[in-house]
């Protein structure tokens, strides 16, 4: 069974580069039959917060993404323990007591001379009398995995064939000197005991996949399918890690984005295929390929929700706005007409509001001096309420008629005077809303 999972840390909200991630591992799985997990990567005591993680649930549920199974790494601590023992037994972790000040010394030097910044794994050579005398000196231990030094390749889902070299790179640190327990080491560890068969990440870990995959082995694990997709950009190509805090998926809903506009842009944003509004999560689900993504950076703007958010709301029907036109007060015998007339004419959700008080209240009348007795003749000549869909051709016919005015000349003065606006529904379906007469000035 297939076997997909999002592991994001609680230490803030999801944010649009990683729905990208959840999303396509949620098709993956969904397409598939199999199962998603949703795994709270919470290993860092001081940065993860409770808050985040409700946030990171509430998120999923808004856009859909359902979860077969809730992890915390947080709960898992005594796995990590063994499969660290396990490591130490088979000679594959070993103590390290270097300083950062240290390590940032030893990397410059090895880029002055020209030469790839590898640990040179001074610690291997550290025996028990040299280790109580670091320790005696106030220093800390933490752990690095020792690498097998050879190519490292996979065929990846995106990218195609990788391969490595393991000597160029350094032995990863697996455990901090405070007993932390890093991404690389915990995800691994995870990724072999619940069993999951694809991973979807970003590019910036196909470090993390090559070390990981040796991990894996080490633990006597098979290492997943791994595919990466290419990182976002802003619309004209600046990098958008910087910006990606205000992309929020809470600040997107605050917005009135819809959830459907948003998963379908992620859903193809990167791939060959064209970006179109789907109609439903199984639409999205058997739409997707992950073999038509390219590693390409990929532009994203959100300015390209919004038209995909007022093409999804425009297609809603009654049913799904029924209670929130029912909240703002409008009559039940009026409800669904005008919810007919408004949802042309909205952008998001919230837009019913700002129609409803104009029905509710009326306008302000927006009349041009040289329209001004021109507007007095016509509403003088209005139809006593109530208004009927025949209202406005009958009114517009007889002022057409005492002022020779005709065309916009006679349509976009009388719909200012009305409404206040110089764009909106048919004046013939919006009059029968209109709560009030204007008065003739």
């Amino acid at each position: 069974m297939t076997v997909t999972r999002f592991a994001p840390s609680p230490t803030g909200y999801i944010h649009v580069g990683n729905l990208r991630t959840a999303l396509m591992n949620y098709l993956i799985a969904r397409k598939s039959g199999g199962s998603f997990i949703l795994r709270l990567d919470d290993t860092d005591r001081e940065r993860s917060k409770q808050e985040y993680a409700d946030g990171i649930m509430t998120d999923l549920e808004w856009l859909g993404l359902t979860w077969d199974r809730l992890e915390k790494q947080s709960l898992r601590m005594d796995r990590y323990a063994e499969a660290a023992d396990e490591l130490r037994a088979a000679g594959r972790f070993y103590e390290c007591f270097e300083t950062p000040t240290e390590l940032d010394l030893k990397r410059k030097k090895l880029l002055n001379m020209g030469k790839p910044p590898v640990y040179d794994r001074a610690s291997l050579k550290l025996g028990a009398d040299d280790k109580a005398k670091m320790r005696a000196e106030g220093r800390e231990g933490y752990w690095r995995f020792l690498l097998d030094q050879q190519r490292i390749e996979w065929a990846d889902g995106i990218l195609g064939p990788i391969s490595i070299d393991a000597a160029s790179v350094s032995d990863p640190v697996l455990i901090r000197a405070d007993g932390q327990v890093l991404y690389t080491f915990a995800s691994s560890v995870d990724d072999i005991d619940m069993g999951v068969t694809h991973i979807v990440r970003g590019a910036d870990h196909v470090t993390n996949t090559a070390t990981q995959i040796q991990i894996m082995q080490a633990l006597g694990g098979t290492p997943p399918a791994f595919a990466h997709h290419s990182l976002l950009t802003g619309a004209k190509g600046e990098e958008l890690s910087k910006r990606l805090g205000t992309l929020s998926l809470r600040d997107l809903r605050a917005e009135g984005i819809e959830p459907m506009a948003l998963l379908s842009l992620m859903a193809r944003l990167g791939s060959s295929k064209p970006v179109e509004l789907a109609g439903s999560m199984q639409e999205l689900i058997d739409g997707f390929d992950i073999g038509s993504f390219g590693a390409a950076p990929t532009k994203f703007d959100a300015e390209d929700l919004k038209p995909l958010t007022r093409a999804h709301v425009q297609a809603l029907p009654f049913a799904a706005m029924q209670d929130r036109i029912a909240a703002l007060g409008v009559p039940a015998d009026l409800a669904e007409r005008f919810w007919a007339v408004a949802k042309a004419n909205i952008d998001t959700r919230d837009g019913i509001a700002a129609w409803w008080a104009l029905c509710r209240d009326g306008a302000t009348p927006v009349i041009a001096p040289e329209d001004a007795e021109f507007v007095a003749t016509a509403l003088a000549l209005l139809p006593a309420r109530p208004w009927g869909p025949d209202t406005w051709g009958q009114w517009t016919a007889a002022v057409k008629e005492a002022t020779g005015r005709k065309g916009r000349g006679l349509f976009m003065p009388l719909r200012r005077a009305l409404t206040g606006q110089d764009h909106g529904p048919e004046m013939a379906d919006l009059m029968p809303l209109l709560q009030k007469t204007p008065a003739a000035r």
